[in-house]
């Protein structure tokens, strides 16, 4: 990934357009972005307007026939952690370490085709301005910084002498007024948005999903206290039903996970516009006994097969789907992957790029600037090799991502190495 700052008037040709809208894609189209990374064009070359006669400070990209669309999201991602590192590890660190390894991850997520991202616990908000100011290279960055979590939840991860091993994770919170004391805090530190764990969780120690974490009237006075501060969005981790229903009852705005959903949950879901972020990563990560714990193996044997079944379900009956990856729990940097688990749980693959883009923006409130290749839109945009609509796992792989562009500044190009402002590549 490279590090450039300054916005290209660009105008991509003769590419296989998907705009992200959910319409049919467009053979031999052409994408146009002004010099203030706005898209000005996105749809048919034949009514296209004129390219300008002089090329002079803009960049001509020939797709040969590759598929363009937007920039994804990943509504739930944990970056300040490496891949199966417990946030207690994070402290064996220098905090140099901590800072550099995770900028890195930061520019392998946008390296895989990711230019928006939600950080849902352990990321500081000073990430967020070091990639809106340009100190580092990744996705624009929605955060957390913390989980809302009550003693012995899913997100305490203190030992049973009070060590504190979150590493900066998890705010406690054990009645109503102390939540919405939590929600003060996290907001002070400049969060974009609030999780609470409505329900214990598959890697923590003390409970198991099925289990409730905060009182329905604890989450309802945490949904309160993020309306009052300008709106805030609030995400559940909430896998077991009863906790999805108290959750959805609370007034949340997200359902994260979501494996134990029935069809009660999904009704009042869909009732109320709450969205489901499945995080299928860790689902078909794979489970290995030789190296989990055993209560974590047990969790995960118990509820593999019952997520897919409950996630199905969802998807059949047409679930608000954004899709979150829950990075760090499974790898980095191919977070597209999950595209190919929503289509093998049966959703289509234009619905499964929908999710990843038009309504993970929706999620985000974003959707009136990024998600879709819509004029008057700021520029996110991806080329890749292949069809996704036919194999839709070549978005998985981040050597098929060979252009990415973010607020119209090209992020990566292995179409040609650095072609120059003013010529065609």
């Amino acid at each position: 990934m490279t590090r450039p700052t300054t916005k290209t008037a660009l105008r991509v040709h003769n590419a296989r357009l998907i705009d992200g809208t959910g319409s049919s894609p467009v053979d031999d189209a052409v994408v146009a972005v002004d010099p203030e990374g706005t898209i000005t064009y996105a749809g048919p070359a034949a009514t296209a307007p004129p390219a300008p006669g002089d090329t002079d400070g803009y960049r001509v990209l020939d797709a040969g026939g590759r598929t363009v669309l937007p920039g994804f999201f990943d509504c739930h991602v944990h970056l300040a952690y490496a891949q199966g590192s417990p946030p207690g590890r994070r402290a064996e660190l220098d905090p140099v370490l901590v800072t550099l390894d995770t900028a890195e991850r930061l520019s392998q997520t946008l390296a895989a085709g990711v230019t928006s991202v939600r950080d849902l616990a352990g990321l500081s908000a000073g990430y967020r301005t070091a990639v809106e100011t340009g100190r580092i290279v990744g996705p624009r960055v929605h955060t957390a910084v913390r989980i809302i979590s009550h003693t012995g939840g899913h997100a305490d991860v203190r030992l049973p002498d009070g060590t504190d091993l979150s590493a900066g994770m998890s705010e406690i919170a054990d009645t109503a007024d102390a939540a919405r004391l939590a929600v003060r805090r996290v907001l002070r530190e400049g969060a974009d948005v609030v999780k609470v764990c409505a329900t214990g969780g598959m890697g923590s120690p003390y409970d198991d999903p099925d289990d409730e974490g905060l009182l329905e009237e604890e989450i309802r006075a945490v949904v309160d206290e993020a309306r009052r501060h300008g709106g805030i969005p609030v995400a559940a981790h909430a896998q077991g039903n009863a906790g999805i229903l108290n959750a959805i009852r609370g007034g949340v705005t997200s359902i994260e996970h979501g494996y134990g959903l029935d069809e009660r949950a999904l009704d009042m879901a869909g009732e109320q516009g709450v969205f489901v972020v499945p995080t299928l990563s860790t689902v078909y990560a794979g489970i290995n006994k030789d190296t989990m714990p055993d209560y974590h193996y047990q969790k995960k044997v118990r509820w593999s097969g019952l997520t897919k079944e409950n996630i199905a379900r969802a998807i059949e009956y047409g679930a608000r789907i954004a899709l979150g990856t829950d990075a760090a729990v499974g790898p980095h940097g191919v977070n597209l992957m999950e595209l190919s688990y929503l289509v093998d749980l049966g959703m289509d693959p234009m619905a499964a790029i929908v999710a990843g883009t038009r309504t993970s923006a929706e999620l985000l409130g974003v959707a009136d600037r990024l998600g879709t290749l819509t004029a008057g839109l700021t520029a996110d945009l991806i080329v890749c090799d292949g069809d996704p609509l036919t194999d839709i796992g070549v978005l998985g792989d981040p050597a098929n991502i060979v252009y990415v562009v973010q607020d119209g500044v090209v992020r990566k190009d292995l179409l040609l190495p650095a072609a120059a402002t003013g010529r065609r590549s």
